[in-house]
């Protein structure tokens, strides 16, 4: 008998250690680069994701909620999105200042669409999660300008079986052209009940708003806190447990 109990508790631990080494959450961010984007408002958002990574809120959510799995794409047409970095897993400060840096430093792709795929977007970043390190939540989180134009509509994908446990987020970013939606006259608004009604989808999933590109620092911080709180909850109700 005395075999077997420990067996039993060997197989537990195994269990255990296995539970704490997977992930909180798989993340990845889409960078819209398409041509309502220029050079300097690519700028600003590259770099404003560097510095909502480093937001004390933001680096507390994930040393202390996680590990956390990031991988991160700019995005235009159809066929045009580009790696910005694969998965890493964010299990130190040292490993995020990394991706940060790589983040903020990473040139605007040169040969890319003037097309916003929205949907090709969605599944490229299906593609990403496919892969992804085990989590316990996956989430898409896509920044735009502008609506959807090229290829297949994002409604569509997002309704895809693949998608059913998924959460799509985005983030609106007033400065790009964006037809009135439902009669919303500001652009931000209206950009914002678009993505509600025809992007995001999945448990929680929201979208966040930015008033221009000099404001996206700002905005993705807080996209991100909202993202990454229930992991930070999930660390602070074990740590409380006996």
């Amino acid at each position: 008998m005395l075999p077997a109990i420990r067996l039993a508790a060997v197989l537990w631990f195994s269990a255990a250690e296995g539970a704490r080494a997977a992930c909180t959450i798989a993340l990845v961010l889409g960078l819209d680069v398409s041509a309502s984007v220029d050079a300097e408002e690519y700028r600003l958002q590259a770099e404003g994701t560097a510095a909502a990574l480093l937001a004390p809120r933001v680096e507390a959510a994930i040393l202390d909620g996680g590990p956390v799995a990031l991988a991160i794409f700019t995005w235009s047409g159809p066929d045009d999105q580009g790696l910005v970095a694969d998965w890493v897993l964010i299990d130190s400060r040292a490993t995020l200042e990394a991706l940060a840096l790589r983040v903020a430093a990473f040139p605007r792709p040169v040969a890319v669409s003037s097309r916003t795929a929205t949907g090709s977007a969605i599944l490229f970043a299906r593609g990403l999660l496919d892969r992804a390190p085990p989590c316990d939540r996956q989430v898409i989180d896509l920044s735009t300008d502008g609506t959807f134009n090229a290829g297949p509509a994002p409604e569509d994908v997002r309704s895809a079986a693949a998608f059913a446990e998924t959460t799509i987020n985005a983030l609106a970013v007033a400065g790009g052209p964006v037809p009135d939606w439902r009669d919303v006259k500001d652009p931000t608004t209206a950009l914002a009940v678009y993505l509600t009604f025809r992007v995001i989808h999945g448990p929680g999933a929201f979208v966040e708003r930015a008033a221009d590109y000099t404001d996206f620092a700002r905005a993705m911080t807080r996209k991100l806190e909202r993202e990454l709180q229930g992991a930070l909850l999930g660390a602070l109700e074990a740590s409380s447990l006996p």
